[in-house]
């Protein structure tokens, strides 16, 4: 195991799968790949909303989750390197191919369903299907 990506989004599901990651890469040696990917949301054809969303904006505070969660990790014990990536594209997108020659995909699931598919989200599920290595999807209980 060398290479592990891993999605963060600044919630606590994703804090929790990063926590997971490291630990992981803690007995593996593996690098971890933190990826946080962002987008400007489309907000209609209103001018105001280019005010709203503007894209200099909205990348400087997907930089400020970014740095933040990654401020909360122990990197004691690891072998291998932490490498940031702030990436804009959808979420899903930017992780599968993140992962394409990755040893493990890892993210968070939020819990907000009840079982199978609904308790993944959008993203987990996605990335299940789609990915070209294991997925370890973290449950929102775990630690």
């Amino acid at each position: 195991m060398q290479h592990i990506v891993v999605g963060v989004d600044g919630s606590a599901a994703s804090r929790r799968a990063l926590h997971w990651a490291v630990d992981y890469a803690r007995t593996s040696g593996a690098d971890l790949h933190v990826i946080h990917a962002w987008t400007v949301p489309d907000l209609g054809a209103d001018p105001l909303a280019g005010m709203i969303a503007d894209p200099a904006d909205l990348e400087a505070q997907a930089r400020r989750e970014l740095d933040l969660v990654l401020a909360g990790v122990d990197e004691s014990g690891l072998a291998g390197r932490i490498e940031p990536a702030l990436v804009r594209d959808d979420p899903a997108k930017a992780l599968l191919d993140a992962a394409k020659g990755a040893d493990l995909l890892v993210v968070g699931s939020r819990g907000l369903g009840g079982a199978g598919d609904a308790a993944l989200g959008s993203i987990s599920h996605r990335v299940i299907r789609e990915a070209s290595c294991p997925v370890v999807v973290v449950p929102p209980d775990s630690t």
